[in-house]
């Protein structure tokens, strides 16, 4: 008799197993940054959380095709979010029929959290992304809106002219049910208080993908119903973090590790484990994220009395928005000059009002390599400890 290749070969295939006190440490950490997450949300108010969402969701949606390979125009995506949360749009970008699904998609999915997840709600994500008015755009001919043909499924990564096979999928015959084993499952762990909802979404991202019941786009829906299934877990409509952002930064690990755990048994805590980690990741990154924008606020909020001119506002801006862009190892007054677009006497000049006015400090170093950064309160700056 053949060996067994694949996990859905294996007898006892789909009852996962894992070692729950090697994953205890990790949701530990995941639900206390879930907790502190949704805490600084709570405390930000409405019009940041608006705005911390639509970024999160951007971030998502955009690095979900990424890890696909796929660039989208993040401009039309942000609109067609923005609308459809209620923010402002600044109308320089056009929405397609592309962003106005992927929008339909992921708002569906971290919004609608008690609507059972059934086969026809999944035939309906799978319409959103890939719209009729993008037929022509489709890199081939797919089945939009249904399951697989009879060709075998392989998942692969790479050149075309050097694929990597990570795992072949199950096959058409029986799909249908092995489908609706993993959606009954899907509704029926919900109710489960035995199992940890973390865990739950990473189960059903590594259910979902291994069946890859679609002809494209099975790496999107995963990614589709694991936030699904986070929201549901968090309780909260709003998302705030981008798991798939987490995921495209180890692209190459996300293959590798599902690569090893589909030519295993039912054990899957090596997963898992991977799993925990890409989540708390994406969680630090958002607590970071929101922790900026709050000391941006109290920054402007504690200076608002003092009158700027536009080209000041202009950088300070940049700084205290951080990052690569933020210059986060301080800004030199030839940095100063581009960015706003002054001569270097006018840069000199802003500079030392911004010196006087305790809004920027002096970093050690002299002459051209002088550089400054924001004077941030001693409790009123980001936390830089994450």
């Amino acid at each position: 008799m053949e060996d067994s290749r694949w996990i859905w070969q294996q007898p006892d295939w789909p009852h996962f197993r894992w070692q729950a006190e090697r994953l205890a440490p990790l949701l530990r950490d995941c639900a206390q940054a879930q907790g502190r997450l949704l805490g600084m949300a709570g405390a930000a108010g409405d019009e940041l959380g608006a705005q911390s969402e639509l970024d999160a969701l951007l971030q998502n949606i955009v690095t979900s095709s990424a890890i696909e390979g796929e660039r989208l125009d993040v401009g039309s995506v942000r609109s067609s979010l923005a609308r459809r949360l209620g923010l402002e749009t600044d109308g320089a970008s056009r929405v397609s029929p592309r962003s106005e699904g992927l929008a339909e998609l992921m708002l569906d999915a971290t919004r609608h959290l008690e609507q059972p997840l059934s086969l026809e709600h999944l035939l309906h994500w799978h319409r959103l992304l890939f719209p009729a008015q993008d037929d022509d755009l489709l890199p081939r001919r797919i089945r939009v809106g249904a399951l697989r043909g009879e060709e075998p499924m392989q998942v692969v990564s790479g050149r075309l002219d050097r694929l990597t096979v990570h795992f072949e999928a199950p096959p058409r015959d029986g799909l249908e049910r092995q489908l609706a084993a993993f959606l009954d499952w899907f509704e029926a762990s919900r109710r489960d208080g035995g199992l940890d909802p973390l865990l739950r979404a990473g189960i059903a991202h590594f259910w979902f993908v291994t069946l890859h019941p679609f002809d494209d786009g099975n790496g999107r829906l995963t990614r589709a119903i694991t936030d699904l299934a986070l929201a549901q877990g968090e309780r909260q409509a709003i998302r705030l973090h981008a798991m798939s952002a987490s995921i495209l930064d180890d692209r190459q690990g996300y293959y590798r590790i599902l690569e090893a755990n589909q030519k295993g048994g039912p054990e899957i805590t090596p997963w898992l484990e991977w799993f925990l980690h890409t989540l708390l990741r994406s969680l630090q990154q958002a607590l970071a994220r929101i922790d900026r924008v709050l000391a941006k606020s109290r920054f402007w909020q504690r200076h608002r009395h003092q009158a700027l001119s536009a080209e000041q506002i202009k950088v300070l801006d940049r700084l205290l928005d951080g990052g690569e862009r933020g210059f986060e190892g301080g800004i030199s007054a030839a940095q100063y000059q581009a960015v706003a677009r002054v001569s270097k006497a006018t840069a000199t000049r802003h500079l030392g009002d911004l010196l006087d006015k305790g809004w920027l400090v002096r970093l050690p170093g002299g002459g051209r390599s002088t550089r400054y950064r924001i004077d941030w309160p001693t409790t009123g700056g980001p936390d830089t400890s994450l």
